[in-house]
């Protein structure tokens, strides 16, 4: 399975949804779709992780170097709505402990 990427903003956060697998093969476009939010200066950005079945380490790659653009710029990034697969890896890996994570869209667009 691929990765296909839907966008919406509410109020100005960005949520950028992430359906299917997060790998090697499909990074780069997700990379590539989060930047061009990044270059128009948006500060606030939701990840969302409902759809998304497994983040490998070059997904984890793409969660750090958004959240590093975004903090640089005084914003902030939220990953949310992980399965158990995705929140073990998160929290494996320790990102849980660098970058939030809330386990809905609603408790994430709260921390705003």
């Amino acid at each position: 399975m691929g990765l296909r990427i839907t966008i919406k903003e509410i109020n100005d956060v960005i949520i950028i949804g992430l359906i299917g697998n997060l790998d090697t093969n499909t990074s780069p476009e997700a990379e590539v779709e989060i930047n061009k939010y990044l270059e128009k200066g948006s500060r606030k950005m939701l990840i969302d992780l409902g759809e998304t079945r497994y983040v490998s380490s070059a997904g984890l790659r793409i969660f750090l170097a958004t959240a590093k653009k975004i903090m640089a710029n005084d914003g902030m990034v939220i990953l949310c709505h992980p399965n158990e697969i995705v929140t073990e890896i998160l929290d494996v890996s320790g990102f849980s402990t660098i970058i939030v994570v809330k386990p809905t869209i609603d408790e994430a667009l709260q921390e705003f």
